[in-house]
């Protein structure tokens, strides 16, 4: 099972300690010894590290949307995935997985 890390100012203000998220992210490395991942931006720190499984070559996380304006750490698996493909195309999405 993946690890997933964790800072967050819920007024968005606070500076996010880069080295402190990554002390957190590496405690997790048990979790998922086969990569890791960091985002930072102010008020939001996510970290993950990552147990290859399944998409062993392109599973690197934390995960965007084309402009970067979301991002996501994720552990699981979307079971109807080839169903929601054709409706984010339409809705202008583009995969690069």
């Amino acid at each position: 099972m993946c690890g997933i890390t964790g800072i967050f100012d819920t007024r968005g203000r606070r500076e996010i300690d880069r080295a402190v998220l990554t002390r957190m992210n590496e405690s997790q490395h048990h979790r998922g010894p086969d990569e890791g991942g960091l985002h930072v931006e102010a008020g939001v720190g996510l970290g993950h590290r990552r147990l290859s499984i399944i998409d062993l070559s392109t599973g690197q996380q934390p995960l965007y949307n084309e402009d970067k304006s979301v991002c996501v750490v994720f552990n699981g698996e979307i079971y109807n995935y080839q169903e929601l493909i054709p409706e984010l195309l339409a809705l202008g999405h583009v995969f690069h997985t």
